[in-house]
């Protein structure tokens, strides 16, 4: 009995031994799960050399393109710096945020940093033209501004324009010059008449037989005679200076009406309709008063003149976004197709009393204030058929100076 419990209880008694197909489906089972292990683990590598690779490749791009921006930068940076003209950045506010050192030099080198709206109004004063100032050296500005729309920024480009407004002067003078050269046969003549007439009407005048109702009249017509005479030598003196008197900020309904006033006497006074249809608003543009309605009014009495008893002429303008038009019209006969070419030739008129200068200096006139002056003929507004229309152009005004306050000059 003893014996057999030591002999049971013996370390070296045998444990029972495993199944073998059991121990083959476990090592069939761990070889599956190390091939499954192995392969993705080559998948990983490949994935990360194909990673390795593409950031490689994103780096180097990315580097190109830094380099490229770098040299686009310095580019940039050299071509503002050499530029004429003043490039001025703004941003969302308003604020100066860059400026190139042609700004610099023409605005004032402490201008960064700064309400461009101050600048304009304590360093610049408006000129005679659109979008043109004049600074503190007398240097005549032209700026153009043009919206960033990621930023909310401006860029406003500033370019020196004093030398070409002066060779643009020049260049008008000469032209003038060229044409009173041209017309000095003609300047004879016209001055010749009105003075031999004249000079005839004097010599009647000392004849003791002319009875005192006839010596009136022929003093009348001396007179008379001499008015044209210096009407003629007026609008010489106007045409040959080709310049307009100073500016200031006008309603288009009181220059329309100025004109209505000067010109309706004389519709009455021949049965004419004259009608003023300026439905402008409050628009106004940046003119020289005297000059704009004399042109104006020597338009619409040369519409009268020519219209007969009953017929109608009309004074309108029109306001876009870039200009105002003030339209002469007229019912009238019209103008030959062979006399519309040289209607604004100076001395050139089909009226005994006409001076031949009326259109040559209203068209001087549009031209000075950076506008122009044609003829339509058969055009047709507001249901009316007109025979002849005369359209006188302005350019609106960006910005105006009246005493010391900033005011929009462009017409709404």
């Amino acid at each position: 009995m003893t014996d057999t419990a030591m002999l049971i209880d013996s370390p070296t008694r045998q444990h029972p031994q495993m199944d073998p197909a059991a121990l083959a489906e476990a090592f069939r089972l761990f070889n599956e799960a190390s091939g499954e292990l192995s392969r993705a683990y080559d998948g990983l590598q490949a994935q990360v050399a194909q990673l390795t690779v593409e950031l490689a490749e994103a780096n180097g791009e990315l580097r190109r393109q830094y380099q490229e921006k770098a040299a686009l930068n310095e580019r940039l940076g050299t071509l503002l710096a050499a530029l004429p003209a003043g490039v001025v950045v703004l941003d969302g506010l308003g604020m100066v945020d860059q400026a190139n050192p042609a700004a610099l030099a023409m605005l004032g080198s402490d201008i960064v940093g700064r309400l461009w709206d101050e600048l304009l109004a304590g360093r610049l004063s408006a000129s005679d033209a659109a979008n043109e100032w004049t600074n503190a050296a007398g240097a005549r500005l032209e700026m153009r501004e043009t919206a960033l729309d990621s930023s909310g920024g401006r860029i406003v480009l500033v370019h020196d324009v004093t030398e070409a407004q002066r060779m643009r002067m020049l260049a008008a003078r000469n032209e003038r010059l060229a044409a009173m050269g041209e017309m000095v046969a003609g300047l004879a003549h016209q001055l010749r008449t009105p003075l031999s007439a004249a000079l005839l009407y004097a010599a009647n005048l000392g004849s003791p037989a002319l009875a005192a109702p006839d010596r009136e009249r022929v003093a009348s017509r001396v007179v008379e005679r001499l008015q044209h005479l210096e009407a003629l030598i007026r609008d010489m003196l106007v045409f040959a200076r080709g310049e307009i008197g100073s500016r200031e900020l006008l309603s288009i309904k009181a220059l329309v009406g100025e004109v209505f006033a000067n010109c309706d006497p004389l519709a009455r006074g021949k049965g004419v309709e004259f009608l003023a249809l300026a439905e402008s608003g409050d628009a106004a543009v940046w003119v020289s008063r005297a000059d704009l309605v004399g042109a104006l009014t020597n338009l619409t009495e040369n519409a009268i003149g020519v219209v007969p008893a009953g017929g109608m002429v009309a004074l309108d303008a029109e306001v876009d976004a870039a200009n105002v038009t003030f339209c002469v019209c007229d019912n009238g006969p019209g103008i030959a197709p062979a006399l519309q070419k040289r209607l604004f030739e100076p001395f050139f008129t089909t009226r005994a009393q006409g001076t031949g200068l009326g259109l040559a200096i209203a068209r001087g006139v549009a031209r000075a204030h950076g506008g122009d002056l044609e003829l339509r003929p058969g055009r047709t507004t507001r249901g009316q058929q007109w025979a002849t229309e005369f359209r006188l152009s302005l350019p609106r005004a960006a910005q105006a100076r009246l005493g010391n306050t900033m005011e929009s000059g462009g017409c709404a």
